[in-house]
């Protein structure tokens, strides 16, 4: 897609139908990584062939890895053990990934090699001292930009040591990257959250029979162990999957059916904060697909009403929100977030990028250190920018459905980064989006 890729979304009646979203963006990052470390050949369907999920695969194949082109979602990976990646010829370029950037500096900072991780302007902007600094804390030795940021120069340091880190904030990708350096480590790695992040690491590592002790808030690993390749259906996204249960929700005469997505619990916040609001979201089919949840999930219209969001919930909701604050706009009453500071250092600041959008279009959105207070209000037209975060650009798009006149919104390329086909999906359902260069 060009950078110079325009949406247009007219107002729309209602959302109806059952999809299937791309697979889970963490899960498909994942598996990449721990298959081409494994011994033997990793089958992976439902993989998502979207540009971060790409960032990872050719980056493990420019150390050696073996790993098929995807076609319709499967991907072959011939893994070369824990201990045999090689060093790259050339930086390894991440694009607008920091699942990759991060988790990539933990599981390289042990090898015996030395590599640059380099992004584009969005991801070179992006903190990683977050990673470098606990990194460091194991005798990782990573130089950054002055501020922090990328590239990262990482001289591969083989004899790593254990560390007991509590993480200073909420986050899956830093507790991820000390447990996969962890792995190269001697001693014992243990991370201690002070709210829950995502699993997925943990999960997907005991998946391919690496030890992982898991014990309330806390996860400990080892240089022990060994992973074996496995066969992996990576679940729908429900970062994804949550566009179109807002979209259904907020739209009068809709019911959508989204099949096989991911329900795992530290994932859900978004459907926790919706019902809360009043939304009607049925969870059908629950089952366990390589030890991870999944369900069906099927949502029809209702009237939200304003909350303030239970904190808990925030960490549980945190790539949500952008859409969520589409919820807020249309529910009755003051929507008020709080502890939402993560929001700031995504691919843009989500919150004040999303304040603006809103009050161009009319709504009444305030902006505060750490979230927004959000008065609910009538949708109008206008144009807005999604400053390159594919997030944001998908909000708005769903926002046509409770609009009062067009709504154009600009710099949407990045939506290819985690969901090439929402156009087609959303037009699919009844949205009225285009798109122009």
């Amino acid at each position: 897609m060009s950078k110079s890729i325009t949406f247009t979304v007219q107002p729309s009646a209602s959302l109806n139908g059952v999809v299937r979203v791309p697979g889970d963006k963490s899960m498909s990052h994942r598996s990449i990584m721990l298959g081409s470390i494994a011994d033997g050949v990793t089958h992976v369907k439902g993989f998502l062939q979207a540009e971060d999920a790409m960032s990872t695969l050719k980056a493990f194949r420019a150390m050696g890895v073996e790993i098929t082109e995807p076609v319709n979602g499967e991907v072959t990976i011939h893994g070369v053990g824990k201990h045999g990646l090689q060093a790259p010829t050339e930086p390894l370029y991440l694009g607008n990934s920091g699942t990759s950037m991060r988790l990539l500096s933990g599981l390289l900072a042990g090898q015996n090699f030395d590599c640059t991780l380099t992004g584009d302007e969005s991801l070179s902007g992006r903190p990683m001292r977050r990673v470098t600094e606990p990194l460091a804390l194991m005798g990782a030795q990573i130089e950054t930009e002055t501020n922090g940021t990328a590239p990262l120069h990482i001289k591969g340091t083989p004899n790593l040591t254990g560390i007991d880190y509590v993480l200073p904030m909420a986050s899956a990708q830093v507790k991820s990257c000390v447990l996969l350096a962890g792995m190269y480590a001697t001693g014992t790695t243990t991370t201690a959250e002070l709210a829950p992040t995502r699993d997925h690491t943990e999960r997907m590592l005991q998946g391919f029979g690496y030890p992982v002790t898991r014990n309330a808030n806390k996860a400990s690993i080892n240089n022990s162990g060994k992973l074996t390749a496995v066969e992996i259906d990576v679940p729908s996204d429900i970062s994804s999957a949550a566009f179109f249960l807002v979209g259904a929700t907020i739209a009068k005469n809709s019911a959508v059916t989204l099949q096989h997505v991911g329900m795992n619990p530290t994932r859900t916040g978004v459907i926790d904060i919706l019902r809360l609001m009043g939304a009607k979201i049925e969870v059908l089919n629950p089952r366990e697909i390589g030890g991870e949840p999944v369900a069906d999930l099927h949502v029809t219209s209702s009237e939200l009403h304003g909350i303030e969001i239970p904190q808990a919930l925030v960490p549980l909701a945190i790539d949500e929100f952008p859409v969520l604050f589409i919820a807020a706009a249309c529910a009755t009453g003051k929507t008020i977030l709080i502890g939402a500071e993560e929001l700031r250092v995504k691919e843009c600041d989500r919150i004040q990028v999303m304040a603006a959008g809103l009050q161009t279009l009319g709504i009444e959105a305030e902006v505060t250190k750490d979230g927004m207070i959000i008065n609910s209000g009538t949708i109008g037209g206008g144009t807005v920018a999604s400053h390159g975060d594919h997030r944001i650009a998908m909000a708005f798009a769903i926002a046509g459905l409770r609009a009062q006149a067009p709504i154009t919104i600009q710099n949407c390329a990045n939506v290819n980064t985690s969901f090439p086909e929402f156009q087609q999906l959303a037009t699919s359902l009844g949205l009225e989006l285009t798109s122009a260069e």
